[in-house]
Protein backbone atom coordinates (compact mmCIF):
# COMPACT_ATOMS: atom_id res chain seq x y z
CA UNK A 1 0.00 0.00 0.00
CA UNK A 2 2.55 2.31 0.96
CA UNK A 3 4.91 1.74 -2.38
CA UNK A 4 1.42 2.51 -4.27
CA UNK A 5 1.16 5.59 -2.85
CA UNK A 6 4.80 5.88 -3.66
CA UNK A 7 4.20 5.12 -7.12
CA UNK A 8 1.42 7.82 -7.45
CA UNK A 9 3.42 10.45 -6.12
CA UNK A 10 6.09 9.61 -8.36
CA UNK A 11 3.68 9.63 -11.35
CA UNK A 12 1.67 12.59 -10.19
CA UNK A 13 5.17 14.98 -9.79
CA UNK A 14 6.98 13.60 -12.55
CA UNK A 15 6.96 16.73 -14.00
CA UNK A 16 9.03 18.23 -11.55
CA UNK A 17 11.91 16.07 -11.84
CA UNK A 18 12.92 17.94 -15.20
CA UNK A 19 13.38 21.22 -12.38
CA UNK A 20 15.26 18.96 -10.01
CA UNK A 21 13.13 16.72 -7.75
CA UNK A 22 13.93 13.55 -7.12
CA UNK A 23 12.02 10.92 -5.13
CA UNK A 24 14.57 9.27 -2.79
CA UNK A 25 11.71 6.87 -1.51
CA UNK A 26 9.87 5.76 1.35
CA UNK A 27 11.71 6.36 4.29
CA UNK A 28 10.56 5.39 8.21
CA UNK A 29 11.13 8.00 10.25
CA UNK A 30 9.56 6.70 13.71
CA UNK A 31 10.29 2.89 14.25
CA UNK A 32 7.62 2.55 17.23
CA UNK A 33 4.77 3.46 15.26
CA UNK A 34 5.66 2.41 12.24
CA UNK A 35 5.78 6.21 10.79
CA UNK A 36 6.71 6.62 6.86
CA UNK A 37 7.24 9.65 4.88
CA UNK A 38 8.05 10.26 1.25
CA UNK A 39 11.49 10.75 0.89
CA UNK A 40 12.34 13.81 -1.62
CA UNK A 41 15.23 16.12 -2.72
CA UNK A 42 15.35 19.28 -4.86
CA UNK A 43 17.92 22.16 -5.49
CA UNK A 44 17.64 25.44 -3.52
CA UNK A 45 16.16 27.64 -6.84
CA UNK A 46 12.93 25.57 -6.67
CA UNK A 47 9.45 25.80 -6.53
CA UNK A 48 8.36 24.46 -3.62
CA UNK A 49 4.73 26.13 -3.79
CA UNK A 50 4.48 22.66 -6.38
CA UNK A 51 4.92 20.35 -3.59
CA UNK A 52 2.37 19.46 -1.14
CA UNK A 53 3.38 18.93 2.94
CA UNK A 54 2.20 15.94 2.58
CA UNK A 55 0.31 13.38 -0.09
CA UNK A 56 -2.23 10.59 0.21
CA UNK A 57 -1.87 10.31 4.64
CA UNK A 58 2.03 10.51 4.12
CA UNK A 59 4.11 13.51 4.72
CA UNK A 60 6.56 15.17 2.50
CA UNK A 61 10.15 15.13 3.46
CA UNK A 62 12.20 17.14 1.56
CA UNK A 63 16.28 18.08 1.87
CA UNK A 64 18.03 20.33 -0.70
CA UNK A 65 20.90 18.88 -2.79
CA UNK A 66 23.71 20.96 -4.95
CA UNK A 67 25.70 23.60 -3.82
CA UNK A 68 24.72 26.64 -1.65
CA UNK A 69 25.23 30.06 -2.68
CA UNK A 70 27.28 32.47 -0.30
CA UNK A 71 24.36 33.53 1.25
CA UNK A 72 24.00 30.20 3.01
CA UNK A 73 27.48 29.51 3.34
CA UNK A 74 27.88 28.93 7.23
CA UNK A 75 31.34 26.99 9.04
CA UNK A 76 30.10 23.37 9.55
CA UNK A 77 33.47 23.00 10.84
CA UNK A 78 33.15 25.06 14.30
CA UNK A 79 31.77 22.82 17.20
CA UNK A 80 27.98 24.20 17.88
CA UNK A 81 28.07 26.02 14.52
CA UNK A 82 24.27 25.62 14.77
CA UNK A 83 24.19 27.80 18.46
CA UNK A 84 25.34 30.44 16.23
CA UNK A 85 24.19 30.23 12.57
CA UNK A 86 20.85 29.27 11.57
CA UNK A 87 21.63 28.68 8.10
CA UNK A 88 17.64 28.83 6.46
CA UNK A 89 17.31 32.76 8.68
CA UNK A 90 14.74 35.03 6.45
CA UNK A 91 17.52 37.22 5.92
CA UNK A 92 19.35 34.61 3.89
CA UNK A 93 16.76 34.09 1.27
CA UNK A 94 16.01 38.23 0.73
CA UNK A 95 20.02 38.52 0.33
CA UNK A 96 20.00 35.45 -2.10
CA UNK A 97 16.48 36.91 -4.29
CA UNK A 98 17.56 40.74 -3.98
CA UNK A 99 21.56 39.68 -5.68
CA UNK A 100 20.15 36.78 -7.72
CA UNK A 101 16.62 37.64 -8.83
CA UNK A 102 16.97 37.88 -12.50
CA UNK A 103 18.57 33.76 -12.64
CA UNK A 104 16.13 32.76 -10.18
CA UNK A 105 13.26 33.72 -12.78
CA UNK A 106 14.70 32.38 -15.11
CA UNK A 107 15.57 28.86 -13.57
CA UNK A 108 12.20 28.93 -12.33
CA UNK A 109 10.73 29.67 -15.74
CA UNK A 110 8.57 32.98 -14.65
CA UNK A 111 10.15 35.87 -16.08
CA UNK A 112 6.92 38.40 -14.32
CA UNK A 113 7.83 36.86 -10.88
CA UNK A 114 8.11 39.45 -7.96
CA UNK A 115 10.25 39.00 -5.33
CA UNK A 116 7.59 38.12 -2.99
CA UNK A 117 6.51 35.46 -4.99
CA UNK A 118 10.17 34.32 -5.41
CA UNK A 119 10.64 34.32 -1.53
CA UNK A 120 7.88 31.94 -1.14
CA UNK A 121 8.79 29.70 -3.89
CA UNK A 122 12.24 29.22 -2.56
CA UNK A 123 11.68 29.43 0.87
CA UNK A 124 9.21 26.33 1.55
CA UNK A 125 6.26 27.41 0.09
CA UNK A 126 5.17 30.62 1.92
CA UNK A 127 8.06 32.65 3.08
CA UNK A 128 5.94 35.21 5.39
CA UNK A 129 4.91 32.19 7.34
CA UNK A 130 8.52 30.75 7.41
CA UNK A 131 9.41 34.19 9.17
CA UNK A 132 7.15 33.78 11.67
CA UNK A 133 8.54 29.96 12.74
CA UNK A 134 11.66 31.79 12.69
CA UNK A 135 10.78 34.15 15.17
CA UNK A 136 9.28 31.87 17.30
CA UNK A 137 12.05 29.70 17.07
CA UNK A 138 14.08 32.62 18.22
CA UNK A 139 11.93 33.43 21.25
CA UNK A 140 11.99 30.02 22.22
CA UNK A 141 16.01 29.73 22.02
CA UNK A 142 16.02 26.96 19.48
CA UNK A 143 17.87 28.88 16.30
CA UNK A 144 19.73 32.08 16.96
CA UNK A 145 19.01 35.61 15.37
CA UNK A 146 20.40 36.33 12.20
CA UNK A 147 23.70 38.27 12.37
CA UNK A 148 24.97 40.36 9.40
CA UNK A 149 28.84 39.69 8.82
Amino acid sequence: MLYETLDRFEKKFAFLKKKGLRVNGLKMIDPKRKKHVIDISRPLVFDNRLLPKSFEGLDVKTVIHGDLPKEFTVDRTKPDWTKREYIWAPERFEKFVDRCSDDIKKQLGNKEMTRDEMLSALCFGDFEEHKKKVDLLIKEGKVPKYSKK
